[in-house]
C-alpha cells in the first residue's frame, strides 16, 4: 500500500474512532485538534482528493449529472465548491498574460477548489470575442479553447456565462446597439429579450460556442466534460417588465434551445435569488423592496423546462448598505437558508450560490469580517449536505493571482496574501473531499442506500 492509501485510511480510522466526522463535515466544531487535523491532511485531500485510492477510484472524467437534488458524477456525489474568475479569456489572448490563467488554475486547485465560473463572451469590446453579430475572432476563440484545457488539466469544470446583463464585456446593451447598427430603431436594452432579431443573435452565439471544436483537445464543447454548466446570462434583469412575464418566456426559449444542441451537460439560468410576484409570500425575504421589481422570479424562473439547477448571488454589501455590519451575517445566512429551503420544497433541484464576497471597499471592512461571511455561507452550505438537502455549492466572488490586482473591484481574494481565508477556504475543500470519499469508501464496501444520503445518519 503506497503512502497515500495509508495516510487516507489512517485519517478514516482516526475520524471513525474518535467520532468527530458529524462536525468536519457541518464544521461546526471548531476543537482545535480536528481542526489541526484536517490543516494537516489539507495539501494531502486537496492534491489527490480519492485519486489515489486505487480501486476506489474511478479514471474517468466524465459529465457532472444532476440526480435529484442533488449533482453527482459517475453517481457519485459532487459538491460545488469553487470561485469565479471571469476575465480568463482575455488574459489568455495576450501571451504577456496568458500565464495568470495557469496560476489561477494551480492556485485553486492547491486550495481544493474544483469548479470556476467565467465569461464565454466578450461582445464588440476590446479583444472580444464576437466582433459582430456571428463574427468571431478565432485567435480569442483558441484562447476560451487554452482556458477550458488548462482548467482539465488541474481538474477543474468551468461554469461558462454565455451574455452578460450588464455592459462589461458587451452583453445586454452591445446586443441592442448591434441591433440599431441593423435599422432596427430600439429604445430600450429590455428590447433583447423580447425583439426576434435580437434573440436571434443570441441563438447563434450559443449555437457557436457549443458547436465549438477545441483546437487544444480536438474536442467539441458541447462534449466536453470539464464544461460543467452553461449559464444562459449573468445577472438577468428586465425592469421594464416587473410582473416577470418577458424574462420568463425569453428563459424558456432559451433553455430549451440550448439543451436541443447539447443535452447533455446542465443548464442553469444566472440569477440572483430575488423573489418576484409568483411568491407574494416569500419577497420580504428580498434585501429591498427593489429587488421584487426587476423582472426576475427567482420560484417561477426556475420551474421552466431544460433548467437544472438555480442560482443565487449573495451582496449584502451593496444590497443593503456598504457599511459593514452584523447584519450583513445574518442577511446572508437567511438569504443562503431560504434558497436551500426552496429549492427542496418547491424546486426538486440543487441550489449554487454563484457569487458571494465581501468588498474590501466598504466601510468597517477588515479580512476578519471577510472571512466570517465566508464561513457563513460554507456552514450553511455544509449543513445541508450533511442531510443531503438542496445545497449543491458556492462559488466565491472572487479568486485572483498575484499580479492581477489591477482588475480588483474590491472583491478579490488573492490567495498567497490571504493566509486566514485560504485557511478556510482549505478547511471547507478538505470536509466535503472528505464527505464524498466516505461516500465512495462505504459504497463501495457495500452500503444501502435507499433514499438519498440516509446511509450517512451514523456518521
Amino acid at each position: 500500500m503506497d503512502i497515500h492509501k495509508t495516510i487516507f485510511f489512517m485519517a478514516i480510522l482516526f475520524i471513525c474512532s474518535n467520532h468527530h466526522t458529524n462536525s468536519l463535515l457541518l464544521g461546526l466544531n471548531q476543537d482545535q485538534d480536528s481542526d489541526i487535523m484536517l490543516e494537516t491532511k489539507n495539501n494531502h485531500f486537496s492534491k489527490h482528493r480519492i485519486d489515489d485510492m486505487g480501486e476506489m477510484e474511478d479514471d474517468s472524467w466524465t459529465m457532472v449529472k444532476k440526480s435529484g437534488n442533488q449533482f453527482v458524477v459517475n453517481d457519485q456525489p459532487f459538491y460545488v465548491n469553487g470561485f469565479n474568475t471571469y476575465w480568463l479569456m482575455v488574459f489568455a489572448a495576450d501571451e504577456s498574460t496568458r500565464g495568470k490563467v495557469t496560476e489561477v488554475f494551480q492556485q485553486a486547485s492547491a486550495v481544493g477548489l474544483t469548479v470556476c465560473r467565467t465569461w464565454a463572451f466578450n461582445d464588440g469590446q476590446w479583444r472580444a470575442l464576437q466582433k459582430k453579430p456571428s463574427v468571431y475572432d478565432e485567435d480569442v476563440f483558441k484562447a476560451l479553447d487554452f482556458v477550458v484545457s488548462e482548467a482539465k488539466r488541474f481538474k477543474i469544470r468551468l461554469i461558462l456565462s454565455l451574455i452578460n446583463n450588464w455592459g462589461g464585456y458587451g452583453g445586454k446593451p452591445q446586443y441592442v446597439k448591434w441591433g440599431n447598427e441593423a435599422g432596427l430603431n430600439l429604445t430600450n436594452e429590455d428590447d433583447f429579450f423580447s425583439h426576434p432579431t435580437l434573440r436571434s443573435y443570441y441563438r447563434s452565439h450559443v449555437k457557436t460556442v457549443l458547436n465549438r471544436m477545441n483546437t487544444v483537445t480536438n474536442m467539441t464543447y458541447k462534449d466536453d466534460p470539464t464544461i460543467f454548466a452553461w449559464e444562459l446570462m449573468n445577472e438577468p434583469r428586465c425592469t421594464s417588465d416587473p410582473s416577470g412575464d418577458t424574462l420568463q418566456e425569453w428563459i424558456e426559449e432559451m433553455a430549451v434551445y440550448v439543451k436541443t444542441i447539447d443535452p447533455k451537460h446542465l443548464v442553469e439560468i444566472g440569477l440572483e435569488g430575488f423573489y418576484g410576484p409568483s411568491t407574494p409570500n416569500k419577497v420580504q425575504n428580498n434585501p429591498n423592496t427593489y429587488a421584487q421589481q426587476v423582472g426576475t422570479d427567482f420560484i417561477r424562473n426556475h420551474q421552466i423546462l431544460g433548467v437544472d439547477f438555480a442560482s443565487v448571488h449573495i451582496y449584502a454589501d451593496s444590497w443593503i448598505s456598504q457599511s459593514v455590519s452584523d447584519v450583513h451575517i445574518s442577511f446572508t445566512k437567511s438569504w443562503t437558508q431560504s434558497h436551500i429551503d426552496d429549492a427542496e420544497q418547491y424546486l426538486g433541484m440543487p441550489v449554487v450560490f454563484s457569487e458571494f464576497g465581501v468588498s474590501a471597499k466598504d466601510q468597517g471592512y477588515n479580512i476578519s469580517f471577510r472571512d466570517n461571511l465566508i464561513s457563513t455561507v460554507y456552514n450553511t452550505v455544509l449543513d445541508s449536505v450533511r442531510r443531503g438537502g438542496s445545497g449543491g455549492g458556492s462559488l466565491l466572488w472572487q479568486v485572483f493571482p498575484d499580479g492581477t490586482e489591477y482588475m480588483d473591484d474590491g472583491y478579490a481574494i488573492v490567495l498567497s496574501k490571504s493566509p486566514s481565508t485560504s485557511n478556510i477556504i482549505s478547511r471547507h475543500s478538505t470536509r466535503l473531499t472528505l464527505f464524498n470519499s466516505l461516500c465512495k469508501w462505504k459504497c463501495h464496501w457495500g452500503c444501502k442506500k435507499k433514499h438519498g444520503f440516509e446511509y450517512h445518519d451514523e456518521l
